[in-house]
């Protein structure tokens, strides 16, 4: 008897069984059909190991059934390897804003937040924010935005000044680290301290990536022994020079999808 997933649950069908015919089954009604990863626009005959979602548009869910609809569109069998995956980022603004939505997207399981700042009326124009959060701590509406994301990942906040006394004992059970700071000596700062306290784990830093300038320059390069640095290297914020929200952004998910290789113990360059 085949065993397919049918809404991130094993099943057992009798040989022979389609889809449609699945869903009239156990979701009458259901007007969004995936399987395995992709649309599911017409009928067909269901094999072992498929996995298939159904879904009702615009019905509320419980947090139950609600965390599998959620990755009805991932690549099948990632998002159980990430909801153990534990992350850290170092810096909430255009970057690390962006990045930590972008992996709350994913399903990673646990987020470590760190940033002392608040929210500004310029962070707007780049960042994960909202006017109504305005003078809050990053950490706390950074937080509270990825609630509304999927509320299935877990988030730990360290509103904190991060210093060579303390980067490894916030992220001490972070598997990688996404470097996400403005400062040239900050950012070194952090890849030394963590590194050296944990010379087995990734760091996934940023440089280059202000102005408007072609995106296809901004893509990830390995820098040595756990460290991968997305940018084009060149293009940092100065007068004439500002950061706007394609090119932070491209930067953001090239460090997303960076992490993500690695979690999955794929090479995250080539």
């Amino acid at each position: 008897m085949p065993q397919i997933m049918v809404n991130e649950r094993t099943r057992t069908v009798a040989p022979g069984t389609w889809l449609f015919a699945l869903r009239d089954q156990l979701k009458p009604g259901a007007d969004v059909l995936v399987r395995n990863g992709a649309p599911a626009d017409e009928d067909c005959e269901l094999a072992e190991g498929d996995a298939v979602v159904f879904i009702r548009r615009g019905e509320v869910l419980p947090p139950s059934e609600l965390e599998a609809l959620m990755v009805a569109r991932h690549t099948p069998g990632v998002y159980a390897r990430l909801k153990t995956a534990v992350v850290g980022i170092a810096g909430l603004g255009g970057l690390g804003s962006t990045v930590a939505v972008a992996l709350a997207r994913t399903g990673v399981g646990r987020l470590i937040l760190a940033d002392f700042d608040v929210v500004e009326p310029s962070n707007l124009n780049r960042q994960q924010y909202f006017i109504g959060q305005i003078g809050r701590f990053k950490t706390e509406a950074l937080a509270e935005n990825i609630s509304q994301v999927n509320p299935c990942t877990r988030i730990d906040r360290h509103t904190v000044r991060l210093a060579p006394d303390n980067v490894a004992r916030v992220f001490h059970e972070a598997q990688v680290l996404v470097e996400a700071f403005d400062g040239a000596e900050a950012k070194a700062m952090l890849v030394e301290s963590f590194l050296g306290a944990y010379p087995d784990r990734h760091v996934v830093a940023a440089s280059g990536m202000a102005g408007h300038g072609p995106g296809n320059d901004v893509r990830a390069r390995r820098m040595g022994r756990g460290l991968v640095l997305v940018g084009d290297l060149t293009t940092g914020a100065a007068p004439g020079m500002g950061l706007m929200a394609p090119r932070v952004g491209i930067a953001a998910c090239q460090q997303a999808n960076a992490v993500l290789r690695i979690l999955l113990g794929e090479d995250p360059v080539e």
